[in-house]
């Protein structure tokens, strides 16, 4: 598949001062600073799906993602800086990017959406600033998108209906390939003949094709390829026409006959047969890269040869050679984000500064150095993990050695200090810098194996004795109602030590000197900073969600339901959800020992531990996905799944403030006196104005924003 390429560029290394000067300049210039869009600073990395270059300029550079981002670079992805959100949706992959040769200004993206048949063509004239949809290919999956080397006003797209052509630069688009035709669909790479337009070659999920004439007749180029191939990616030789390439799931084939026979080529192991993108060295056209899932490969006798030139774990999207200088070689990779080569792809580094794809589950911040945070990520593996800022949020460093590719679903601060990292496979222990698990076999062979190759050994964990954890009788509480405190009903259940648990732990929570874990397998606790675990018996909830803690109350969760205990565990009664929430999505506890709760109908507060619940007032707040007791700011704060907003509640009076932050934030957080926020997709984001945010400007009572 032919594709042209392109990237963008971000915050240099002191991009955190510049962010902090921009800060002050937005929110002297803005009339008001909930009209500010937050600013992203990573982690760097993530999913990168294709690059687009400016064949006016090879150092400038687009980038395209699986969540409707184009990034720009004008180094030649040394640095990248958001440009826009294509449709201005989340879910869009931009596998192709065209960059007209006649105008570099204009671009044109191809977009699809994972498990859905949607996408569109999308067009720019302002280089990339603002996009418009393609009306005669809106809503069509388009995988695939080529320009005639010989004529620019020729575009041809593939798509999940067929192979589509523009005789007017982009203008307007027709299908060309038979309609409703059962062979001729899903089309998944396109190339055009270097100095005939009218030859494209079409890929298909189960074979390729060819027309000559521009598409009035069609030709299956099956010759040599094993039957029900899915045709990944073909290039065109731009010396040799009659030279063609076609990677597909049962290998790489060559035609040297343009098309009518191929055969395969040997050299790249069965297990990497997905080969995703074929690309040629502009300068040795002899070498041509093969990004596979596992891992690039090189060959430069034409494709006689072949060897791989990085770790097998390595999935690759796309590859740029620079037309300039063929050292300089870029990949766009699942999880590692931009890979930078510059010997000729016999080794890379990360290039990623400004590129940020992640996507944040759990946070902490230090108690005596709150400005040291950590995020954790899913669905990364070993580019994922933890990720560590000592500034505020301004930049992070992966902190992940001993997380063994794990996804983090929470993080926690014990109160001797270490941070515990909630995974997808048990509980991690942060010490002198490595993660260790929990329980009698933390020292698992995968472990060890790991840190010998960093040339580290596994640290010694201290054990130290569990000790019965005082909890004073809680407070009753006066509020709304006027409901009496609880009796308890059940009493503590007996409690097991967990060896070598290996549930995932979804939330965790401290309360004093003890911890609260809640897992698949039910509620976990600690009184010993999180060295060794006893599990909750008989307490009614098994797959946990949520946890949360705070004046003595505890409260758990899950999808359906959930428990309050009001002694610091020690007794337990079932939480009775509010009238509106049907399936629970967030559970807090405030700095009064309230209870929040939220899902898609509301956020509700309770101050008689769960008897009766109010809604806070001013604002209707829908489709809640997190609720964080700020009590150091005398506040909750509420996220919702939908829409930018971010409410602040007073746990006093219990108004609700809010600010548009531009971004869809799965929670936010105070760090000093401003707030960051966890994007869907795409990183941190820290609010603009570095002033105490809880001077927010207040509103109406309104439902304006939030569907």
């Amino acid at each position: 598949m032919q594709r042209t390429m392109k990237c963008r560029t971000l915050f240099r290394s002191s991009r955190w001062f510049a962010a902090a000067a921009l800060c002050v300049m937005l929110a002297a210039g803005a009339a008001s600073a909930q009209l500010v869009r937050w600013l992203p600073f990573g982690p760097d990395g993530g999913d990168a799906r294709a690059f687009g270059a400016d064949p006016h300029d090879h150092r400038h550079l687009f980038l395209g993602t699986a969540t409707g981002w184009i990034y720009q670079s004008h180094d030649g992805g040394s640095h990248w800086e958001r440009l826009a959100q294509v449709g201005h949706r989340n879910d869009l992959v931009l596998d192709n990017i065209v960059v007209d040769a006649r105008d570099s200004r204009h671009l044109i993206v191809g977009a699809w959406v994972l498990d859905h048949p949607d996408g569109g063509l999308y067009e720019s004239h302002d280089a990339g600033q603002s996009w418009t949809r393609s009306a005669d290919l809106a809503g069509q999956s388009v995988r695939a998108l080529a320009q005639a080397p010989s004529d620019a006003k020729i575009l041809v797209a593939g798509t999940l209906q067929g192979v589509y052509q523009s005789s007017d630069g982009g203008s307007h688009w027709r299908l060309i390939s038979p309609a409703g035709s059962t062979e001729i669909h899903e089309v998944e790479s396109i190339a055009i003949d270097p100095t005939d337009p009218r030859v494209i070659y079409a890929g298909t999920w189960h074979l390729p094709w060819k027309t000559a004439d521009g598409g009035a007749h069609w030709k299956n180029v099956k010759n040599g390829v094993i039957d029900d191939s899915d045709v990944f990616s073909i290039i065109v030789d731009p010396k040799q026409p009659k030279v063609v390439f076609a990677s597909a799931c049962s290998g790489i084939y060559k035609s040297e006959d343009g098309g009518d026979k191929f055969r395969k080529i040997q050299g790249i192991p069965a297990t990497a047969r997905r080969t995703r993108v074929l690309m040629q060295d502009p300068q040795r056209l002899e070498t041509v890269f093969a990004g596979t899932t596992e891992g690039l490969y090189r060959t430069d006798d034409a494709g006689t040869t072949w060897v791989r030139t990085t770790e097998p774990e390595l999935i690759v999207n796309d590859v740029y050679v620079d037309p300039a200088d063929s050292k300089h070689v870029l990949l766009a990779t699942d999880r590692g984000g931009v890979l930078a080569s510059q010997d000729r792809g016999t080794s890379f580094v990360p290039s990623n500064a400004g590129f940020s794809a992640r996507q944040i589950t759990a946070y902490v911040a230090e108690a005596t150095r709150p400005s040291h945070l950590y995020v954790g990520v899913v669905n990364d593996k070993e580019w994922g993990g933890v990720f560590a800022s000592s500034n505020g949020g301004f930049s992070w460093e992966q902190d992940s050695t001993g997380l063994l590719g794990r996804d983090v679903f929470a993080l926690v601060q014990a109160s001797d200090g270490s941070i515990l990292a909630g995974t997808s496979h048990g509980i991690y222990r942060l010490n002198t810098g490595v993660w260790t698990r929990v329980g009698d076999a933390a020292a698992s062979r995968e472990q060890v194996a790991e840190l010998a190759e960093r040339g580290q050994a596994l640290p010694v964990e201290p054990r130290p004795a569990a000790r019965a954890v005082a909890t004073p009788v809680a407070k009753r509480h006066a509020g709304h109602g006027g409901s009496p405190a609880h009796t308890p009903v059940r009493s503590q259940p007996a409690a097991r030590a967990v060896n070598d648990f290996d549930g995932s732990v979804l939330a965790m929570a401290v309360l004093g000197d003890r911890l609260f874990a809640a897992t698949t397998e039910g509620l976990l606790t600690s009184v010993t900073a999180g060295t060794t675990w006893t599990r909750v018996e008989a307490l009614g909830l098994q797959s946990l969600q949520y946890v949360a803690a705070a004046q003595n109350v505890v409260v758990v969760g899950s999808l359906a339901g959930g428990s309050v205990s009001r002694d610091g565990g020690s007794t337990w009664k079932p939480l009775t959800l509010p009238a509106g929430v049907t399936q629970l999505t967030a559970l807090t506890v405030d700095a009064t020992g309230g209870v929040w709760a939220g899902g898609r109908d509301g956020a509700y507060y309770s101050v008689d531990g769960g008897m009766s619940w109010y809604a806070p007032e001013r604002v209707v707040i829908r489709d809640v996905n997190n609720i964080y007791s700020d009590a150091a700011n005398g506040r909750v704060l509420i996220t919702t799944g939908k829409g930018t907003m971010v409410f602040a509640v007073r746990v006093a009076d219990h108004v609700a403030r809010y600010w548009d932050a531009g971004w869809s934030l799965r929670f936010v957080r105070p760090v000093g006196d401003y707030l960051v926020g966890a994007t869907l997709f795409d990183g941190i984001v820290v609010q603009p104005r570095m002033v105490d945010s809880r001077e927010v400007a207040q509103h109406e009572p309104t439902q304006a924003g939030l569907k």
